[in-house]
């Protein structure tokens, strides 16, 4: 990541409602240059309106954003021009080539696939073989290093990538990341979105968003650190009994469901194991594991989010 302390985007208090839906409440951040950033959150948590609000597609209500020394409002024009964006949906020509495609976007921002080959070069090196196939016929994960490729045909400063791994294999996001990474190095600042909480340890920095709102900005490794207390992980065949019957121990500070497994914290600083594996042999889950565990940001997220909870 870039040591310079200059923000090529800076967002100031901004907001957006449809309606009685408030998307966006009052956020503000700011990203460095060459900085990786992520905003991690589930669906509906107002991600992909802020990220339009940036990439000027949309009008903030309150609040500015400036990006690349330019006013989104006023300034789109500029931005646009050295601005790469893809959206959450493939908004390509089905009925192009890959090929054409690749030509058009380049011919729309003044440039040629040849000219800037050697920024797409890893990611378009998979789809050359396929270059005289349509668009609507790739697959998935093809389909997504294409919009990569037309995003990045003009060698933007700022890439805003709204949820570009969702619904793609876990090899095509593993890719997908690491090609990420190869731009940041290139002199792009990339901001992207995702629901996936193990996404969030490959930026530099991340905003926890739920409901509109920033829960927290941070690095990976210090919202991690930021976890409040000892965190437990017990582990049955039945997550969901396990999880009700927690509920009800008198010691339960949080707990939350894991697939096959529970997280736990306890109302003590350090929680009892043998008090609390006296309770599951009463409850019947003699045959549960259970053992003490690093947080992940997914459990901080949780604990976030509860957080805001009480305090709404």
């Amino acid at each position: 990541m870039a040591s310079q302390h200059a923000f090529v985007l800076s967002v100031a208090h901004v907001s957006k409602r449809f309606g009685r839906v408030e998307a966006v409440c009052d956020v503000s951040f700011q990203i460095q240059k060459g900085e990786l950033f992520g905003l991690i959150g589930p669906d509906g948590a107002g991600k992909t309106t802020l990220l339009r609000m940036i990439a000027t597609v949309l009008l903030p209500d309150t609040g500015t954003i400036r990006l690349l020394e330019y006013d989104a409002v006023k300034d789109y024009r500029e931005i646009r021009c050295r601005l790469g964006y893809m959206p959450g949906r493939f908004s390509l020509y089905p009925d192009l080539t890959v090929e054409e495609n690749l030509t058009f976007y380049a011919t729309v921002f003044g440039t040629t696939i040849e000219e800037n080959y050697s920024l797409i070069s890893s990611i378009y090196k998979h789809l050359e073989p396929f270059k005289d196939r349509l668009a609507r016929n790739l697959s998935g994960g093809m389909k997504q290093k294409l919009a990569l490729c037309c995003a990045l045909i003009h060698r933007p400063d700022f890439l805003i990538l709204d949820e570009p791994t969702t619904g793609v294999d876990p090899v095509s996001r593993k890719e997908f990341w690491e090609t990420l990474s190869q731009l940041v190095q290139h002199g792009i600042t990339v901001l992207v979105s995702t629901p996936y909480m193990d996404e969030a340890n490959l930026c530099h920095r991340v905003a926890l968003m739920q409901n509109g709102k920033m829960m927290i900005i941070d690095q990976p490794s210090n919202i991690i650190a930021s976890f409040p207390k000892p965190l437990v992980r017990i582990t049955h065949g039945d997550a969901y009994s396990l999880y009700k019957d927690l509920q009800e121990y008198i010691h339960t500070d949080s707990v939350h469901v894991f697939g096959h497994e529970v997280h736990y914290t306890d109302k003590q600083q350090q929680p009892d194991l043998v008090s609390l594996r006296k309770f599951l042999d009463i409850k019947g889950y003699a045959s549960a594991s259970i053992e003490m565990i690093t947080p992940s940001v997914e459990d901080c997220f949780m604990h976030y989010m509860g957080k805001s909870k009480m305090q709404a």
